[in-house]
Parts: structure tokens; sequence; C-alpha cells
């Protein structure tokens, strides 16, 4: 299987790009692996560091693998928003195919030298690593202000060598406050500027259109993680107001429907496919 860095420089030149699905438990990874299949996409399963807490590291990792190997899936397992050097260690050693170490909130200096760090202990294990630059907004957070420019990514990817970056262009993780507007130059130039594989944080409420035009100006990677959880919640939520079920092996499947769909809706969207 191809590794998932030649996979995203192939979306380059196809001006397509993986979608990055967060998943939570074993409905929401069940749900990313049917909708990939129909869809015939490759898949790139994201844990972040309050996910791994919850289900453990190598269950959530044993338990992406075999989802995708029963439902016959070109899929990788990716580090998302690494928060320390130490997980970062700890996925290599569990046998991730991609990791992020997210140092964007500290000054530019401090994010370079822990980014190249993470870049040194991945070598070994030929690992894809990812890094954020600029401010992204988070859960909590307000939206706006601090984007990446195409300075900063030229010599950020210089002194690190990361293989994907994660840009600022006016996402934001979680719910927008304000509607998305997506600064599209911005993103061409930096693109136009370097090489490297540009990620998009915070696709949930992002209209289609400008998540196209986002792919075709140099995105090979879309992350999506708070619409499939605020789905699945709100599907559960509803199927039992409406019954008395207590068993959770029918609840949880009706849950899963509309999850299943948005996720069909997303690929189709991104464009990738396996080859």
């Amino acid at each position: 299987m191809k590794k998932i860095r030649e996979v995203l420089y192939e979306c380059q030149a196809k001006k397509t790009a993986v979608l990055a699905t967060n998943f939570y438990n074993y409905e929401t990874l069940v749900c990313v692996a049917k909708a990939a299949q129909a869809m015939g996409a490759p898949v790139m399963l994201q844990l972040t560091r309050s996910s791994i807490d919850y289900m453990g590291l190598h269950t959530a990792y044993k338990m992406g693998r075999q989802v995708m190997e029963d439902y016959g899936l070109q899929g990788y397992i990716h580090l998302d928003h690494g928060p320390s050097l130490e997980l970062v260690q700890k996925c290599l050693d569990e046998g991730f195919d991609s990791v992020m170490i997210d140092a964007s909130e500290k000054p530019f200096e401090e994010n370079v030298e822990i980014s190249a760090k993470a870049v040194e202990m991945a070598k070994p294990y030929g690992v894809n690593v990812e890094a954020e630059l600029g401010y992204v907004a988070k859960l909590g957070q307000e939206q706006g202000g601090g984007f990446t420019t195409p300075e900063q990514a030229v010599e950020f990817t210089r002194l690190t060598g990361v293989d994907a970056l994660a840009v600022s262009i006016g996402s934001a993780h979680g719910f927008y406050k304000l509607p998305p507007h997506l600064d599209i130059p911005r993103l061409a130039a930096i693109h136009a500027a370097t090489p490297v594989a540009l990620v998009l944080h915070g696709s949930s409420g992002i209209p289609h259109d400008q998540v196209r035009e986002a792919i075709a100006n140099g995105i090979v990677k879309v992350n999506l993680a708070t619409e499939i959880k605020d789905n699945f919640m709100r599907a559960l939520k509803k199927v039992l107001s409406e019954s008395d079920e207590i068993d959770l092996r029918k609840v949880f499947p009706k849950a899963m429907v509309p999850v299943v769909e948005l996720l069909k809706e997303k690929y189709a969207v991104t464009g990738a496919k396996v080859q």
C-alpha cells in the first residue's frame, strides 16, 4: 500500500483531497468505513488526545486497523493535534502512519523547534508529519486573525522539514459563530510558494463550493470532526426521544444512518479515489 505522503502528493496533481475523519467510538468508526467503501475513497482515520484518553491508544489503533481490514479499505491512522512530543512518540511506536504536532499557539521559533524535533523522531519510522502554522481557532476561541503568510510557510517548512502543513486561511475548529469565508488568494499564494502538502482544518460547516475551491488551490487533506459527532448525537437524541428501547445494538445503528450519508457527501466533495 502507498504511504499517505505519496497519496497526498498525488492529490496535488489531481486537485483532489483526502478526507481525514475523526472517530470517537466503534459507531463513528464504522460510519466512516461504510461511507468510504461506498464511495471508493481512501480513509484517513484521526485520533485526538481526548479520543485516545477515552478509548485507549492501543485499543483505538487496533480497532481502526481491524475495521479498515474488515471493509477492505486503503487506510491510514493519524494523530490529530498532538499536543506533545511524548504523545507523538507513543503514536509512532504504536504504528501510526501519520502524526501531527501542534505547537501553533507558541511563538514561531518555538513552533519551528518543536515541529523539527517531531520530524526527526518520525524519520526512522518513515511516518508523515504534519504541523500547523497560523491561528486556526479552536473550540471556545474567537475566530479570525493570525492568518498564515506565504513567507512564513516557506520559512517554516524549510526549517522543519514537515510533510504537511495546516494553514490558517479563515477556517476554525468546532461550530462557526460567523459564516466562514476562506481566503483563497492567500491559499493560492502559499501553494505557489511551497510544494508542501497543505491541510484544511475546521471544514465542518464550510460550504461545499468553498471546500472545492480550496482543493483546486492546493489543499490536499480536509479534516472533518465536528459534523460527525454532531450528526450522530442529534440522530441519537431523536431516536431516544421516540422510543423506550434500551438495547444499544438497536438504537445506535439508527443514529449512524445520517452520519454515513453526511460522509458520502463529504467524500464526493473531496474527490480522492483509491488507486
